[in-house]
């Protein structure tokens, strides 16, 4: 009854600061030629901002140093024909916006911003609580290391929201590292018991 009360609670945290965000993304606006405006109008220091190409090579990040707007101007001549995508890593989500440069212009795609929400990762002494929401459905592959050795490995799928506790031995301290795999990512938790 316990762990069913703080995932009710973790997931409501995590709607509500979701909502709050819902209104503060604004499209990238094209200047001209191969400039192009990014902003945001409620960013969090530490939060990052990431050009990346098709192949998901990084080409421009920035962590973002002030809280409140950010915007930045970005001369793409350099950048050889192509889709890129901008990415702000946020503390739960991802906001992904694709432009697509070709023959010294920029073309936005405006209707094809997408959001990647982060999984929700915290350990309380030897459990282990692995929260993720999930609207596309996209499978869910969990590793877990003790002292660089896998221990533990399972593919999770087929729902929307994605809640896991996972209970460690109490006798076994030592480093443990729970790696992510979902949505073309991957995300790492390290922790020590």
């Amino acid at each position: 009854m316990r762990t069913t009360v703080k995932t009710i609670l973790l997931v409501t945290l995590m709607f509500g600061t979701l909502i709050s965000y819902a209104t503060e993304i604004t499209k990238p606006i094209k200047i001209g030629g191969k400039r192009v405006k990014v902003q945001f109008n409620a960013v969090k220091k530490g939060q990052a901002l990431t050009i990346k190409d098709v192949n998901g090579v990084i080409i421009y990040k920035q962590d973002i140093q002030e809280s409140g707007v950010y915007s930045k101007i970005f001369d793409l001549s350099l950048l050889k024909d192509g889709y890129y995508n901008t990415e702000l890593e946020k503390d739960f989500e991802i906001i992904i916006q694709k432009i697509k440069v070709e023959k010294n212009t920029v073309t936005l795609f405006k209707q094809e911003t997408t959001k990647v929400f982060k999984p929700v990762v915290r350990n309380e002494g030897n459990m282990l609580l692995v929260s993720k929401i999930a609207f596309n459905k996209q499978p869910v592959k969990v590793m877990l290391y003790y002292n660089n050795d896998m221990i533990f490995s399972e593919t999770l799928e087929g729902k929307k929201l994605i809640e896991r506790v996972y209970k460690l031995s109490k006798s076994e301290k030592g480093n443990y590292k729970l790696v992510l795999g979902t949505d073309g990512r991957m995300y790492t938790k390290e922790f020590t018991i």
